[in-house]
């Protein structure tokens, strides 16, 4: 038997008996020879499995095999995906959760879980989601058999995926016959929690526990397979950030708010290396550090019932179940720049950022805040699927699918998904940002006299208590079959009906008293618990600085809020309220068929072929709940808050519709036995994102000087179209080496961005650049603090203006300014999405996998390349059409394994890539995660043929996470989390 034919046959045998599950090989490869059973198990038989779905795939495709029954390589499948070539992660709370393909987003890959099109949830802190991306960190990895990437398009394939459709293949029982289970523990040792507040400390050891029953019955006519498993972790993460953004301006802008003084005008000279009048530049909005405690249950299980009556039917009902929840406690230092005369020193331009901001600040008595939140999210998904199997005879195969999914997230608190306390003294004076190093540095100066923060003058401010909800249900119905033409040739054939529902919904109780809703007299002084902060960020470069503000008091939430609610006599000001104000419901329907011809020939070289069309039809309806607003006030320094009564608002409803007809070809040729050359061509598309096609308009609550943001949606957008091209070479060189060097391309059409419309909704009245204010100017004030004040010393008992407190010390008033007849109606930039170019984007993945002979070693690596014509101009302050998640990736795993050791070291690196298009002031700004490496390690011992002991390695090297905007010195975010450890066993027994 020649060694193609070895690896065409046997080693194919293999891959079914490893997945317990039937492998997509050509109907006409699978004659070419005599099978013989051949059992490859272990990291090179996983590695071997995952080349031969590779190598007799059609189109370009890639997969990742368990290495035996509950034994998938990864505890999180986004980062066992990350190994694949052209798949890159993002990471969410330390690990892997969504992922990018070939340079296309998450909400652009599709996910299929045995061929079936999966529903996906999110929430978002401060807004209803948005997201079509499925969340990888809610499934275990113990039940999954294999996982299978599709880059190419293929008629046969649900429409959605743009990057790649990824299918994710749980084991089924009469596949693999006979008695087979696992049972494995792990405990978990997260190091991130040593460096929190003892009161945001979890446990140090938290439990993983899965196991796998599979049995046959009645001369393997009955199966049964049934998995389970339960995971804890207890971790924490210290993040350093301006999260509110950056104000970006031209060097000549000399009216616009946050401006610095342009040379020759007042306080220039406390400008050094000012940007030049064609430079871009920016300023902080804020800047603060918190500390995060995050405690994770995560439940997942799956039941499969089989019976075959006879050797020409299959009948399958399975039930999948995850949930994953998800607790964060939170406390924080931060700052706020209101924009008062400043001092600054700049990087050089065109697009310059600072190395240090100080905003002057005298009397000391602004806010220092030391906020705190306490978030409880549960993300569930459910799954119930019917399957028939029916050949009827030799050459004719047909098979219906139906499935009930869904994907639900939601509040798992009293307070709400996402609830803020804001607690603050009001003792700050001049403050500082050093921007030069990776760790952004904030100087404090306090009162003369005051050495230091106190708790007696520590009361809370403002507050948001948030729900936000998220279920999509896919009910989808499919009839395929399949038909042999002589030795050679394919006909696949199918219809499918496929019905979405999506809801997004989002409510907030906020009160707008940053000046102050309470009286530090309400609080005991022993509820502010005294702490420092460098000594958590000790991994960043330039913690370390002198000039650090070293101090900030952290309390337990649920204390203080109910202090704060006994002080104010509304508990209910403290807690969500289930009446949502913003609520989108989207229903598409889509009716799809498609028919595609495959063959072999022989023509001086053996040559494959298929040849296929999808007809997609879709019809989008959208109901949107939009809050009405009926006025704004000035509630603190820079703060304007948009009114809206509880209860109000309206539905409005918007409808679309679209139908393509989308082509796929692929061939390809055996130049030798060892060497496959493949060509691909094929069309897809991607549905837009639920909040382009809501169908009202929402404003955003928080308004500033200049105006407002918000948002409106389109449901008679286009989805993306993608044209996509594959050229490949793969040289399989022996039985489980392989080297592949491919380039792709994509012609995006219909890509949709944002423009941003000027708009006055609800002819609302702003005291910004009102009366009072204008009165306020004229008499001499230069600052918000300074007109805010005049305004009440001089109008307290006219229209608009309430009075809350004096503070005799400072001389300072607090409360509110509203608009009044005669101000200006506040402007709202509204972001309108809109079909409205095309991108381009194309790339190279280079791919080796090498054994080492019998000695055990062998190493995996890949490379992908990603460029395009479609990024972010950082010299522009307009809106911006660019592909975000578009980067280059590179995977090295080495291993060594005998009949008793198993070790495997993978680091993955990601190149810099965009994040967003808008920063979290909702500004269009760019935010760019930073180049990322990390390191995992993982060993095994068999003890004997049934019990396994394992230890693992995650993010060895401990690595930080940082995103920055325009320049790497306007830091977004930077994080640390810390390295973390598992051991365990897994004991198995069965055929």
């Amino acid at each position: 038997m020649s060694d193609r034919a070895f690896q065409g046959s046997k080693v194919a045998r293999a891959i079914s008996l490893i997945l317990g599950t039937a492998v997509a090989v050509p109907a006409f490869s699978q004659q070419t020879s005599e099978l013989e059973e051949v059992v490859v198990t272990g990291i090179r038989g996983s590695l071997t499995s995952s080349m031969e779905l590779k190598r007799s795939s059609q189109g370009v495709m890639d997969g990742i095999v368990a290495e035996d029954i509950g034994k998938f390589p990864d505890t999180n499948l986004a980062e066992s995906m990350q190994r694949v070539s052209g798949v890159s992660i993002d990471r969410s709370l330390g690990e892997g959760s969504k992922v990018t393909v070939r340079g296309v987003g998450p909400d652009f890959n599709l996910v299929l879980l045995n061929g079936r099109q999966m529903p996906a949830s999110a929430l978002e802190d401060t807004q209803a989601s948005a997201s079509r991306a499925f969340d990888f960190a809610n499934l275990a990895s113990e039940s999954i058999s294999a996982i299978e990437v599709f880059k190419t398009s293929r008629a046969a394939t649900p429409t959605g995926g743009i990057g790649a459709t990824i299918n994710i293949k749980t084991a089924r029982p009469l596949d693999n016959p006979g008695l087979h289970t696992s049972f494995g523990a792990k405990g978990v040792m997260d190091t991130s929690v040593d460096n929190l507040p003892s009161s945001l400390q979890g446990d140090s050891i938290t439990p993983e526990v899965s196991g796998i029953y599979s049995q046959t019955f009645g001369d393997n006519k009955f199966g049964i397979a049934l998995s389970a498993s339960y995971q804890e972790r207890d971790f924490g993460y210290n993040q350093a950030s301006v999260g509110n953004g950056w104000k970006p301006f031209r060097g000549d802008d000399t009216n616009s708010w946050g401006t610095i003084p342009t040379p020759g005008e007042p306080g220039s000279e406390n400008i050094v290396n000012a940007p030049g009048p064609n430079d871009i530049y920016s300023v902080p909005q804020n800047l603060g550090y918190s500390v995060n405690g995050v405690e994770r249950k995560r439940t997942n299980g799956q039941l499969t019932l089989q019976y075959a009556p006879t050797d020409t039917i299959t009948t399958t009902l399975d039930y999948t179940y995850s949930e994953n929840k998800i607790a964060q406690q939170r406390n924080e230092l931060s700052v706020w720049f209101n924009f008062g005369p400043s001092s600054s020193t700049w990087t050089d331009g065109p697009v310059a950022a600072p190395l240090i901001y100080s905003e002057t600040i005298v009397p000391a008595s602004s806010d220092l805040s030391m906020g705190g939140a306490k978030f409880g999210t549960k993300n569930q998904n459910k799954s119930l699927g019917f399957n028939v199997e029916w050949r009827p005879t030799d050459r004719l195969g047909l098979q219906f699918d139906y499935h009930d999914s869904s994907a639900e997230s939601g509040p798992d608190s009293p307070y709400g998904s996402n609830a803020v306390l804001g607690v603050a003294g009001f003792f700050r004076g001049t403050t500082t940002a050093d921007f030069s190093r990776d760790f952004p540095v904030m100087s404090v100066v306090l009162p003369p006299g005051q050495n230091g923060i106190d708790a007696s003058q520590m009361e809370v401010t403002g507050s948001s208590f948030r729900n936000s909800y998220m279920k999509s249900d896919i009910k989808q119905a499919q009839l395929t079959g399949d038909l042999e033409f002589l030795e050679d040739s394919r006909l696949d054939f199918g219809v499918a009906l496929t019905n979405v529902k999506n809801r997004s919904a989002y409510s907030n109780v906020q009160a707008d008293t940053w000046s102050g809703a309470t009286d530090p007299s309400d609080y005991p002084d022993d509820v502010w618990r005294a702490d420092t902060v460098r000594h958590y960020f000790n991994n960043i470069s330039g913690s370390g600085n002198p000039a650090l503000f070293n101090q900030f008091f952290t309390f337990d939430f649920e204390t203080v809020r109910a202090l704060a609610a006994r002080a104010v006599g509304n508990e209910a000001l403290y807690r969500a309220s289930s009446v949502f104000n913003t609520d989108r419901r989207i229903e598409e329907e889509s009716k799809s068929a498609f028919v595609q011809y495959s063959t072999q020939w022989h023509w001086g070289l053996p040559m494959q072929g298929a040849i296929g069309l999808r007809y997609e039809e879709t019809t989008v309806g959208s109901d949107a709940f939009v809050p009405v607003a009926t006025g704004i006030v000035w509630v603190a320094e820079n703060e304007f808050s948009l009114q809206i009564p509880e209860g109000s608002g309206t539905f409005e409803r918007l409808e679309g519709k679209y139908d393509y007809v989308l082509p796929s070809l692929d061939f390809a040729v055996d130049l030798t036995d060892t060497i496959k050359a493949r060509a691909s061509y094929g069309q897809s598309i991607g549905r837009p994102l639920w909040d382009k096609i809501q169908g009202g308009r929402t404003l955003d609550q928080l308004v500033r000087v200049d105006g407002g943001t918000g948002a409106q949606g389109n449901p008679r957008l286009k989805p993306l179209e993608s044209e996509n091209f594959d050229l490949s070479v793969e040289w399989y060189y022996s039985q489980s080496s392989y080297l592949s060097v491919g380039y792709f391309k994509k012609n995006i059409d219909n890509y949709i961005g944002t423009s941003i419309e000027q708009q006055t909704p609800y002819e609302l009245l702003t005291p910004a650049l009102g009366g009072y204010y204008n009165e306020a100017v004229a008499s001499g004030c230069s600052t918000l603090t300074c007109i805010r004040q005049f305004i009440f010393t001089n109008h307290a008992n006219d229209p608009g203006v309430t009075i809350t407190g004096f503070d005799q010390n400072s001389g300072i008033y607090t409360g509110s300014i509203a608009g009044v007849p005669g101000d200006p109606v506040a402007t709202f930039a509204i972001k309108v999405p809109t079909n409205q170019r095309s991108a381009t984007l194309d790339g190279w993945e280079l791919n080796i996998q090498h054994m080492f002979g019998d000695t055990g070693f062998g190493l995996s690596a890949n490379y992908t390349k990603v460029d395009s014509d479609l990024v972010y101009n950082n010299y522009s302050l307009s809106d911006q059409f660019a592909l975000v998640g578009l980067s280059d990736a590179a995977n090295l795993v080495a291993f060594y394994e005998n009949e008793k050791f198993q070790v495997r070291a993978a680091y993955n690196w990601r190149d810099k890539f965009l994040a967003n298009t808008f920063d979290g002031g909702g500004l269009p700004n760019p935010v760019y995660t930073e180049a990322y490496g990390q390191l995992d390690v993982n060993a095994s011992y068999n003890w004997n043929e049934n019990l396994t002991l394992m230890a693992e390695a995650i993010n060895l090297t401990d690595e930080i996470y940082r995103q920055h905007g325009r320049n790497q010195h306007q830091v977004i975010m930077v994080q640390q989390t810390g390295p973390r450890f598992m051991i365990g066993a897994r004991y198995k027994f069965g055929n």
